[in-house]
């Protein structure tokens, strides 16, 4: 991974406190060394928008969950996606919803992967360590 990416940050757009707690202690056991920037609503995370577009540093990856306050996750998706500044942002949704009309909503409206959330801690450490690995460390994101 190249040194500018270690600086840029990773949103994860969360509103469950306890699914956002369980998500930073995960990251905090891996040592991510990426910042976390957290929005708890839809409106919050699409509010990064115009910080971005006055040259703050686009995530690397962003977390996005499905059943969000304000503005729903899809609909976050479907607006990040219609923007320069975030389009080509790598979007993983991280949602309970296992329903198949969301998955193929998401793949639709341009998410780049889907993980439903497993209930377990153990595995919901296996499945944060996986999100670190390939879209922090291993993937290549544009500059």
């Amino acid at each position: 991974m190249t040194h500018a990416a270690f600086n840029r940050p990773v949103l994860l757009v969360e509103d469950n406190p306890v699914d956002l707690d369980l998500t930073l202690r995960a990251f905090s056991r891996r040592n991510l060394i990426n910042p976390v920037l957290v929005a708890r609503d839809g409106e919050e995370a699409l509010a990064w928008v115009p910080k971005w577009e006055a040259g703050e540093p686009v995530p690397l990856v962003i977390l996005l969950d499905l059943k969000l306050p304000r503005v729903n996750g899809l609909e976050v998706l479907a607006r990040l996606k219609s923007i320069p500044v975030s389009r080509s942002i790598p979007v993983v949704v991280l949602t309970s919803s296992a329903e198949d009309r969301d998955i193929t909503e998401a793949y639709r409206l341009g998410a780049n992967s889907y993980i439903v959330k497993p209930v377990n801690f153990e595995k919901f450490l296996e499945v944060t360590a996986q999100i670190e690995i390939y879209w922090c460390a291993t993937n290549t994101p544009p500059r």
